[in-house]
C-alpha cells in the first residue's frame, strides 16, 4: 500500500513538472497555434486548448487500465493532478464551467500568479508556467 500511495504521489508530482516544461517550451512553442485560444478571449465554452487536458486525460486513463500496479498508480497520480488543475486552474482562476470563489490564500496567490502568465497574449509568455510550483512569495496575497 506505501508503495502504491508513493507512485500516486510520484504521478502527481512529475505531471506538474512536465506540465511546466510543455506549457513553456511546447505550447509557447511549436504548439502556440493551439494554446493561442486559452490566451484570448473565449468564444463559447470550449477552447482548442481543451485539446491538451483530453490528451492528458487519456494518458492517465491508459496507464490506469495497464495491468502493472506501478503504471496503474502512476495513471491515478496523474488523474489527481488533472482533477486538481480542473478546479484550481479552471473553475477557480479561469471562473469556467462551474465557478466559485474562496478566500483561501493559497489559492489567491495560485491565480494572481496565473493571471500574471496571461497578462500577455504574446507567445513569448511570462513566468510561471507551472500551477503550483513558482515563487509564491512573489505573488503572495497580502490581504
Amino acid at each position: 500500500m506505501a508503495e502504491r500511495l508513493l507512485f500516486i504521489t510520484l504521478g502527481f508530482l512529475l505531471t506538474e513538472f512536465f506540465s511546466y516544461a510543455a506549457h513553456r517550451w511546447l505550447f509557447h512553442g511549436i504548439l502556440w497555434k493551439i494554446h493561442s485560444t486559452h490566451h484570448k478571449p473565449r468564444k463559447g465554452i470550449l477552447e482548442m486548448n481543451d485539446i491538451f487536458s483530453l490528451a492528458f486525460a487519456l494518458i492517465s486513463i491508459l496507464l490506469m487500465f495497464a495491468s502493472n500496479s506501478l503504471l496503474s498508480s502512476i495513471g491515478l497520480g496523474i488523474a489527481i493532478y488533472g482533477l486538481v488543475y480542473f478546479i484550481v486552474h479552471d473553475a477557480f482562476t479561469h471562473r469556467r464551467f462551474f465557478p466559485f470563489r474562496s478566500k483561501n490564500k493559497i489559492l489567491l496567490t495560485i491565480r494572481a500568479a496565473h493571471q500574471r502568465h496571461h497578462q500577455s497574449v504574446e507567445k513569448k509568455g511570462l513566468e510561471p508556467f507551472g500551477l503550483l510550483i513558482f515563487n509564491y512569495k512573489k505573488f503572495a496575497r497580502k490581504n
